[in-house]
């Protein structure tokens, strides 16, 4: 995947992390992934349609959604709950509005969905994958917790 189209996930992540929640998240290197499998604990999905098909997935560690949630919202959250899944949700959609608003700048158009929360240890993402072409995978650490952006798109 070009370089191109991995700069709007990276700062979208980085932006809304840094504006909604006061944190820094760091960037490890992108790679390609090739199955269902969620990298983290808790995953806000959202679907994108437009100059392709695909998601946008984000990713987190428990400990890592319950940090980034609690900061966003000035609230302390030790469990996952409805209000850290709808956190999560609320991250998935801005991150994803971020990126497809730079997406646009370089000529390719997105709508989104409305965004999936699914929570559990080794939870999957089956249905993402039908027609899978690519899945680029962005690994963050924010305060030593990791999550995921994950942008699947499918030929069109």
């Amino acid at each position: 995947m070009e370089a191109k189209f991995i700069q709007p996930f990276l700062t979208a992540t980085i932006n809304v992390l840094k504006t909604m929640a006061s944190l820094e998240p760091k960037p490890g290197k992108p790679f390609m992934k090739d199955n269902k499998d969620a990298l983290g604990d808790v995953s806000g999905i959202i679907g994108l349609t437009g100059a392709s098909k695909g998601a946008l997935v984000v990713s987190f560690s428990e400990a890592c959604a319950l940090k980034v949630v609690s900061a966003m919202l000035m609230e302390e959250f030790t469990e996952i709950n409805e209000e850290v899944k709808d956190g999560v949700g609320e991250i998935t959609n801005m991150i994803s509005g971020d990126a497809r608003r730079q997406l646009e700048g370089i000529g390719m158009e997105f709508a989104a969905g409305i965004p999936t929360v699914i929570t559990g240890k080794n939870h999957g993402i089956t249905s993402l994958y039908n027609g899978l072409t690519s899945c680029l995978v962005i690994p963050f650490a924010c305060d030593g917790l990791n999550f995921y952006v994950e942008a699947i798109f499918s030929g069109k």
